[in-house]
């Protein structure tokens, strides 16, 4: 990636054909690390490396499993987890439209402005 920020087009292209990859071959695109996951669980738990961390080298996208015991559960989890976070990255969100105000809605809206005014002016009248 060059210094002066990711290219989003590219990235999105990136992470859209990851994200149809089947498991395997999205598997070879990531670098997979194994650490100790710690909290509940016991020992099975404390003392094994089940704990998954998954980082796409094309996109950059990192994602952990540590919530089971089971290594191959968490790399089921972490794998889901990047298909997931993939598909958002992949996602162009549709361009606006900018819009004018219909003449009803102006017409409407100046009508209640006035309302309000006349509202607030006798308001005033009434103190004086």
């Amino acid at each position: 990636m060059d210094p002066a920020g990711p290219d989003l087009p590219a990235l999105r292209a990136a992470a859209r054909r990851a994200a149809a990859l089947p498991a395997p071959a999205l598997l070879a695109e990531c670098e997979e690390v194994f650490f100790t996951a710690g909290g509940p669980g016991g020992q099975h738990r404390n003392k094994t490396e089940s704990g998954v961390r998954l980082s796409h080298r094309v996109t950059g996208v990192t994602v952990t499993a540590t919530e089971r015991r089971s290594q191959a559960q968490n790399r089921g989890a972490a794998l889901q987890r990047l298909r997931e976070r993939l598909a958002e990255l992949a996602h162009e969100p549709k361009r606006r439209r900018p819009t004018r105000a219909t003449r009803g809605s102006q017409e409407r809206r100046l009508a209640a402005k006035r309302r309000a005014g006349l509202r607030k002016a006798e308001r005033r009248s009434n103190f004086d």
